[in-house]
């Protein structure tokens, strides 16, 4: 008869550390509760918080269904890979300059405002805080989020920074550009434009073909932005 040394409760203690680490295959955990649960909640408020900031402010003014599209997906991709691959060493530099040379590669071949440029960076960075900050309380990373809505909603509000939209013109009446007949200038821009100019900045002049630019600041009706304001030519 072989006798063994039987202890239930360091048998019950084992039986509970295996239930508790779940199944796993190859060596890596089929589900984690917890870790699942924090992706989802994690994702949605990331979500949020981009959707609000591109669908209340970028898309309210631009109307750019296209960047609404790449905003999004950004967020999207930059919020998951940072959360599923956060446990990898890799310094956060490394991370943003892949984005930053993606993003120099990618739109080379088009000319991107500044604004969409900015909205694409911010939508960045909320993405690499909420997707990275793990250890973070949420309060702080609520603050965080929210910090960033009240500064854009303050910047794009017109109660606290008046915007003045702003156009290139090509002038054909040359004689008009002289300094001392600016006020001629300006009736003859309002009377052909129908805009309430507010300003007006001599550039180019080509005394070949009697033209010059001419870039208008005007007071818009809508705070939709022109995307075509700086046009100067057929492409």
């Amino acid at each position: 008869m072989i006798q063994t040394d039987y202890d239930p409760q360091i048998a019950s203690e084992h039986v509970a550390e295996l239930a508790k680490k779940g199944l796993t295959f190859m060596g890596v955990d089929v589900f984690d509760p917890t870790n699942f649960w924090m992706l989802i909640m994690r994702f949605a408020f990331n979500l949020l918080i981009c959707w609000v900031i591109i669908q209340f402010f970028y898309y309210r003014k631009s109307r750019r269904k296209d960047y609404y599209f790449t905003f999004i997906l950004f967020s999207v991709t930059v919020f998951l890979l940072l959360f599923l691959l956060q446990s990898i060493p890799m310094q956060i530099g490394f991370a943003l300059g892949l984005f930053a040379i993606f993003g120099m590669i990618r739109y080379r071949t088009e000319t991107v405002q500044i604004r969409e440029m900015t909205y694409l960076f911010v939508i960045i960075g909320i993405s690499v805080v909420n997707g990275l900050s793990m250890e973070v309380p949420y309060i702080s990373v609520v603050t965080a989020n929210l910090l960033f809505v009240f500064i854009i909603w303050i910047l794009e509000s017109n109660r606290f920074l008046k915007h003045t939209s702003n156009k290139i013109i090509l002038y054909e009446k040359i004689d008009l550009i002289k300094p001392d007949r600016y006020d001629d200038l300006l009736a003859d821009l309002k009377d052909r434009t129908g805009l309430d100019i507010t300003k007006i900045e001599i550039g180019h002049i080509d005394f070949l073909r009697d033209v010059a630019f001419l870039k208008v600041y005007y007071n818009a009706v809508s705070d939709e932005i022109n995307t075509i304001d700086h046009v100067t030519r057929f492409p």
